[in-house]
């Protein structure tokens, strides 16, 4: 909207999702996770992650992709961070390349336990 005398356009606030009280967010990610059992395994589930990256920097609204890997209990996660205006589209979009990705993992000898999971996630304020 424009007001009168001006060219300044206002666009209106967003307002945050809220779970419940105290509990609001603006940012869903979808994270992808593995089971490895070599370093050669994990090696090839990282080249996976590599070879998707360029349709990952393409999705509307993202805001981050992060990796997580224990050697403990080896996991290999990625979750790809959009903003919550943005995932009804990314979720219509079948969440970019998620389908390749773990179509990729199931094919690598060594790799297990490969799913799926969408979460909220949000900077905690200390």
């Amino acid at each position: 909207k424009t007001t009168k005398g001006s060219a300044r356009t206002f666009q209106p606030i967003p307002i945050m999702p809220e779970i419940t009280k105290g509990v609001s967010f603006d940012t869903i990610a979808r994270e992808w996770r593995c089971k490895w059992d070599t370093k050669e395994t994990l090696a090839k589930v990282q080249e996976v992650l590599d070879g998707v990256k360029s349709e990952l920097k393409k999705v509307e609204g993202l805001k981050g992709v992060s990796r997580t890997v224990c050697g403990g209990c080896l996991d290999f996660k990625v979750a790809v961070s959009v903003a919550a205006a943005n995932f009804g589209d990314f979720e219509k979009a079948k969440f970019g390349p998620e389908e390749k990705f773990i179509e990729a993992l199931k094919k690598i000898e060594g790799v297990s336990q490969v799913e799926t999971q969408t979460f909220t996630i949000m900077p905690v304020e200390l």
